[in-house]
């Protein structure tokens, strides 16, 4: 039997020649459409219907593009959150949903890092200031890391692989997870689980590393901000919708928090009339936090197996 197979990621889309061979000997067709950032709800509505199995990036799979999926056996997500797929939807007609799980948390993590240490130091400024020729303008002070407290929001495997770089870098850990937090790795790392309230009191530095669900969209907004310890920094490589983007500008164009760091946005790609570009304090990403060649083959592997695992 032949089956027909998109793939919508663009990692996959960009990495897909060493399994072509790979997918012709199991008698799959694979096809790859043009794609910027990920397919709307219209978008695959008009095609889904001619697929046996999808390997997804952050596309649009909504319950109304499931009813045109009349061959569809699986949908292997490429990464870690469906919150892109409706999955309910999806297992009442059978279609089978996979993802590849704990698989970024070092990738992400030495992102997370590398944002703090450009927040803390402002390397990004001096770098802007030395490319014009400002030399004196370029000598801005920034803060020490040693001593200053983080909150990681959401301590899964990408939330621990940044609480054990923060205690490499002698900063205080406090967690916040819903579930309890393995004792060992509270004795290891030194971080101290509490609620939401006092991450948001106490911390010097903000990450998020939390997958999106319905119960935390917009989870950091005007309240949380106005509860936030002053000059905070906030970090996000998890979802954009965690943070309601209008109080996160209003609260940088206040000064009410110190800077923030962005790999994700409300709307991707990040539309070029958004008042973050010309917001200096704060570092703009491109939803790349995870991209190295090392952890893309690692999960093209993954994602292939579960595509078949579907399909069979």
């Amino acid at each position: 039997m032949k089956w027909k197979v998109l793939i919508t990621c663009p990692h996959l889309q960009r990495t897909i020649d060493p399994y072509r061979e790979y997918f012709k000997e199991r008698n799959i067709e694979i096809h790859l459409p043009k794609i910027s950032q990920k397919y709307s709800e219209g978008e695959l509505s008009e095609i889904i219907h001619d697929y046996d199995g999808m390997i997804a990036g952050d596309d649009e799979i909504t319950a109304n593009v499931l009813k045109n999926a009349k061959k569809l056996r699986v949908i292997s997500k490429w990464g870690v959150g469906i919150d892109g797929i409706d999955v309910e939807a999806a297992k009442k007609i059978g279609i089978a949903v996979y993802n590849t799980p704990n698989v970024f948390g070092d990738e992400v993590a030495d992102v997370v890092m590398g944002y703090i240490i450009l927040l803390a130091r402002k390397l990004h400024l001096v770098d802007q200031e030395v490319r014009k020729g400002k030399w004196d303008d370029a000598q801005i002070r920034g803060i020490s890391l040693k001593g200053k407290t983080i909150g990681i929001i959401g301590v899964g495997n990408i939330g621990r692989a940044v609480a054990e770089r923060a205690r490499a870098a002698g900063m205080g850990i406090l967690g916040y997870d819903i579930y309890p937090i393995d004792e060992s790795f509270l004795q290891r790392t030194a971080m101290k689980q509490v609620q939401i309230e006092e991450i948001l009191k106490s911390s010097d530095f903000i990450s998020l590393n939390c997958n999106l669900t319905s119960s935390n969209y917009h989870m950091i907004g005007k309240k949380e901000f106005q509860q936030m310890k002053e000059r905070v920094y906030l970090i996000n490589t998890s979802r954009g919708p965690l943070i309601d983007q209008e109080a996160l500008i209003t609260a940088l164009k206040e000064g009410k928090i110190a800077g923030a760091a962005l790999d994700v946005f409300e709307n991707e790609p990040l539309p070029m009339d958004s008042p973050l570009r010309s917001i200096n304090t704060c570092i703009l990403g491109a939803h790349n936090s995870s991209n190295t060649l090392d952890a893309i083959m690692r999960v093209n592997e993954l994602a292939i197996s579960n595509l078949l695992k579907g399909l069979q």
